[in-house]
């Protein structure tokens, strides 16, 4: 067995001071990262099985219901482990799914495998740190956490929460040439161990029957999930839309990456996209301006909900925020809408209607109308509590990429001005920038929009 290249100190962190000793495999718990072509965290775990000589092991831990995601995520995420499976198994390492409470499957894992080193991928939601720390109270081998969703980890970037992106920017670009790096590749190991726990294959079928979801959001199909369906995605964008990609602002254009989904599951490393994308033959802006979407405000928004673990609440916004909504609470609302009139597009708005139906019927939703969207929420509930509560309520049922940091970061960014600055001052909004529907015409065909989402027409995919 060869040993793989080096992973990088600054991605690896230590959870823990546990002394190692013999026994049996180097456990990797999957959960962020759902891939196995550049993927730090697996290669990390594969280093330490090869040094120790002894197998490796990866687990997912499948909680059957998770921040209220519908059988449209678990679908798409289910569906991409299927081919995780296949492709670990191909290189002689086991693939363990179980369905349960995380931190006790996990831990019951651990103990029947004899495990000598626990492995992780670093995700900076709330829920997940939990886990870890549930499993870190009841654990007796080494753990370690390995950040393999950022090109430059979360905690190496920066050691607080940055005010914007200008802040973030520089410190990012500083050490882009020490981790924006080629992958090596995952190496094979000798047959796994001979215990059926490592050798049954995983029943599909049976684990959707005990999910605990909501089924009737329908699941997608004009993408198709996984690493391999990532991989097609990326390469049509490389070839037909990344040189159009300054035209991003435009939701009648086709130059978006509809990576997203795959990005937010880990079925594509952002770390390859960006490599390949400096190395393409598009324009210097186009390239400059994906990248800019792709890392820096990626990376920020993780960097958001790191630091600031309020970040899906009203107390997470800035101070200045907060004042002026507070100021701008008794404000009269021309309209208040509850949540079936959100969620059904129903509103007295067509364009609001439209992006709220693209989202519905495609699972996406186009960046620039997602502002839109947040700060209508806002204009037309009576708090900026039962905006945000709303508002992440319906990216996170509709939504491929729901329970995201960038979400979490887009939501506190037009409704509580996050990663912004103070604007001139108006009704409801105080001093929170404003979005307008007649500003969106200034930019874009607004009809045109409105025409591909209305529901007399078939829906058009991004």
């Amino acid at each position: 067995m060869s040993r793989t290249q080096r992973v990088h100190p600054a991605r690896v962190t230590g959870l823990n001071q546990i002394t190692e000793t013999p026994g049996g495999p180097v456990v990797y718990w999957m959960s962020r990262d759902q891939r196995v072509r550049d993927n730090w965290a697996l290669l990390f775990a594969a280093n330490l099985a090869l040094e120790r000589e002894v197998p490796l092991v990866v687990v997912f831990c499948l909680s059957p219901s998770f921040l209220g995601a519908t059988i449209r995520q678990y679908g798409f995420m289910l569906n991409g482990l299927t081919e995780v499976e296949a492709n670990l198994r191909r290189r002689g390492i086991p693939f363990v799914l179980r369905l349960g409470d995380v931190p006790l499957i996990l831990l019951d894992m651990l103990r029947g495998f004899n495990a000598r080193v626990l492995v992780t991928d670093f995700d900076p939601l709330r829920v997940k740190r939990a886990w870890k720390q549930d499993v870190l109270a009841n654990l007796t081998i080494p753990f370690f956490e390995v950040d393999a969703h950022n090109i430059v980890p979360c905690r190496e970037v920066s050691p607080k929460q940055e005010y914007a992106a200008r802040t973030l920017r520089p410190k990012i670009h500083r050490k882009l040439d020490e981790f924006l790096t080629p992958f090596p590749e995952v190496p094979a190991f000798p047959a796994p161990p001979s215990a059926d726990a490592f050798n049954k294959a995983t029943d599909w079928g049976a684990v959707r029957k005990r999910l605990q979801v909501n089924s009737d959001v329908a699941e997608v199909d004009w993408l198709r999930p996984g690493e391999r369906g990532g991989e097609e995605v990326f390469r049509k964008f490389l070839e037909h839309r990344l040189d159009a990609y300054s035209q991003r602002n435009d939701p009648n254009a086709p130059v978006l990456s509809n990576l997203s989904p795959y990005l937010h599951f880990g079925q594509i490393s952002a770390q390859r996209v960006a490599w390949e994308v400096l190395r393409s033959s598009a324009s210097t802006e186009s390239r400059e301006a994906f990248l800019e979407e792709l890392i820096v405000r990626r990376e920020l928004a993780d960097n958001f909900c790191w630091y600031n673990q309020a970040y899906d609440r009203v107390e997470g916004f800035p101070d200045w925020a907060r004042k002026t909504l507070d100021k701008h609470r008794a404000d009269k609302r021309d309209y208040i809408y509850d949540l079936h009139t959100f969620e059904t597009g129903a509103t007295h708005d067509p364009l609001w209607n439209a992006a709220q139906r693209e989202m519905t019927e495609t699972g996406k939703m186009h960046g620039y109308m997602r502002m839109y969207w947040a700060k209508k929420i806002l204009e037309w509930t009576p708090s900026p509590e039962e905006a945000v509560k709303i508002a992440i309520l319906l990216n996170d049922t509709y939504e491929l990429d729901g329970r995201d940091p960038n979400g979490y970061a887009g939501i506190a960014w037009s409704i509580g001005g996050v990663h912004d600055r103070p604007w001139f001052e108006r009704s409801i909004f105080g001093q929170i920038r404003y979005m307008s529907a007649t500003g969106c015409a200034r930019k874009f065909d607004v009809p045109e929009y409105i025409r591909r989402f209305s529901p007399e027409n078939e829906t058009v995919i991004p």
